[in-house]
């Protein structure tokens, strides 16, 4: 064999052994890490109900806006919240922005927030302790993300796990579990998984950055080693072949 027919093959060689590396390299980085089956942004919702039975006289804010602690929102009549004030068995000032002679009272918000929903417009008559509408909490916002991972893959994830959400616009911003739940279908594990967001926190909610926005979350799992991934694919290639 010539030097030159050596030179190629060691060449050759060199070039195969990068090829393979980069191969394994990019398939443990896929191995340590696992993306969402469904991903959205949630926030904490608050409900807001009637205190005393009544028909909604008057509505103050419509789904999408902005509102704060202590806002009032809608009006409601109540002909049994006159009887009790003229009764005395409930004071004005027992109620927020209580009208005695109209009998009709305000119902406010609890939290900065924003409007979420409406469930009783004007003219609807609401029974005590009904939610008039919902208002989800500013500064609350994070993501559920559903995983279906395998049983070894799910012992590779924590509280406090690192995670990239990417948002509609091809924007990612980072992300850490919060929670995980867990329930076992066909021997892997469905997991629902709650992510907390310090950028989603800051967000104001609106656009992009409301809930129910459709997100993909991507999962870093522990990594093992730097050839964990290969060995555990391996073993399980062996274990379908029944070796």
């Amino acid at each position: 064999m010539t030097w030159s027919s050596r030179l190629k093959l060691v060449v050759g060689l060199v070039v195969v052994l990068a090829i393979v590396g980069a191969c394994t390299v990019v398939f443990t980085q896929r191995q340590n890490s696992a993306r969402s089956a469904s991903a959205t942004i949630t926030a904490q919702e608050y409900s807001v109900g009637a205190v005393y039975a009544g028909t909604v006289v008057d509505q103050a804010v419509t789904v999408g806006d902005s509102v704060t602690t202590g806002q009032r929102l809608f009006t409601v009549r109540s002909p049994q919240l006159l009887r009790d004030l003229e009764a005395g068995v409930i004071r004005p000032t027992d109620l927020d922005q209580v009208d005695t002679t109209a009998g009709t009272y305000a119902v406010v918000s609890a939290v900065d927030g924003v409007v979420a929903s409406v469930a009783a417009p004007v003219g609807d008559f609401v029974t005590s302790g009904a939610e008039i509408a919902q208002v989800d909490k500013t500064g609350s916002m994070g993501v559920t993300a559903q995983f279906t991972l395998t049983a070894r893959d799910y012992g590779r994830i924590a509280k406090g796990s690192a995670v990239d959400i990417q948002l509609p616009n091809d924007t990612t911003v980072e992300g850490t579990v919060d929670a995980i739940e867990v329930e076992t279908v066909d021997g892997r594990a469905a997991s629902t998984i709650t992510i907390a967001s310090p950028n989603l926190v800051s967000e104001q909610i609106g656009g992009l950055y409301r809930p129910g926005t459709p997100v993909v979350a991507t999962l870093a799992l522990r990594d093992d080693g730097p050839f964990a991934g290969v060995a555990d694919s391996f073993r399980d290639f062996l274990r379908r072949m029944g070796l």
